[in-house]
């Protein structure tokens, strides 16, 4: 119950972030509900693509389609009143990536793979999405920019994962995942914390 109201959150707040990069980029109703449908089930799409989990996620369960319809509904009429607030982008951004990692995590974790491979599928999860949306509206996808994107992801998930390790329970564990992905991003975003960047010595 709990993965799958992670998923739901997590496809309704990505919907909302599509809809606003759609706005943005001036595309018109069908493009910001594409836009909105790509960035929510995109990454999980690619998941269970590697994982071989079929039917799809929101194939198998019409649910997800309509929890996209609402959130991207709601937002258009929003949007045609009042302006969004000024972070509101980056914080569903931020939003989704903290709940889709974690759920993607647990999806893995479920079909008993490696830690790895639980790491990666999270971070997909969390990431392909928003990346997909960034490429179709002819932006810079965050996760190859230099804030912490797909770093925020990837930690948050290990933290999930030493928690359970440490026989926390599992609520904990995936409120403290979603909690460091969440830090991360706001630090990348107000105090602009990054990696740091690769220096090549010239001949």
């Amino acid at each position: 119950m709990i993965l799958y109201l992670l998923d739901l959150i997590g496809v309704a707040v990505f919907a909302v972030s599509g809809v606003l990069v759609a706005a943005r980029s001036g595309m018109d109703l069908l493009g910001g509900f594409a836009l909105a449908a790509l960035t929510a089930i995109g990454g999980g799409t690619l998941r269970d693509v590697l994982l071989n989990r079929h039917p799809i996620f929101w194939i198998r369960d019409v649910r997800y389609l309509i929890v996209i319809l609402i959130a991207a509904t709601l937002t258009m009429i929003y949007i045609s009143f009042l302006p969004p607030p000024g972070y509101s982008l980056l914080i569903a951004d931020a939003l989704g990536l903290a709940l889709f990692a974690i759920s993607g995590a647990q999806v893995a974790e479920s079909t008993r793979h490696s830690p790895l491979i639980v790491v990666l599928m999270g971070t997909m999860t969390g990431t392909a999405g928003g990346m997909l949306r960034d490429v179709m509206s002819a932006r810079v996808p965050l996760i190859f920019q230099q804030d912490l994107y797909a770093t925020a992801a990837i930690a948050g998930i290990v933290v999930y994962l030493v928690l359970q390790k440490l026989s926390a329970p599992r609520t904990f564990a995936i409120s403290m995942g979603v909690l460091v992905i969440l830090g991360m991003r706001v630090l990348a975003v107000v105090w602009g914390a990054h990696l740091p960047r690769l220096h090549a010595a010239m001949s």
